[in-house]
């Protein structure tokens, strides 16, 4: 009980979400500047909108990053992950570099 207790504190495992349903991350794909990648959880056949958004540091340093997650449900990972993309594209269109104010 206290290792579920704490696993839910700090984070689940690799690949493992809050429900315990799984998810991988899909093909990485940039746009201006920022790199998307879409991480479908899976949620028994249907698959749950969400991934992060990344920005590589121009000095090098780590890049940063913000967890996309929605709560929209498809039936297909594909078409999933194409949602995902889209929602994030236009997230980055309408907040640009403000998507990363609390990670600085």
């Amino acid at each position: 009980m206290l290792k579920k207790l704490l696993s839910g504190l700090f984070g689940q495992g690799a690949g493992e979400s809050r429900s315990g349903s799984k998810s991988v991350e899909g093909e990485p794909v940039e746009y201006q500047g920022y790199v998307i990648v879409p991480q479908a959880e899976d949620m028994g056949g249907q698959f749950r909108v969400s991934g992060w958004i990344r920005k590589p540091d121009p000095e090098g340093g780590e890049p940063l990053e913000h967890r996309f997650e929605r709560s929209d449900v498809v039936p297909g990972r594909e078409a999933c992950d194409a949602l995902m993309v889209s929602k994030a594209e236009r997230l980055i269109d309408e907040l640009g570099d403000a998507l990363f104010e609390d990670a600085r």
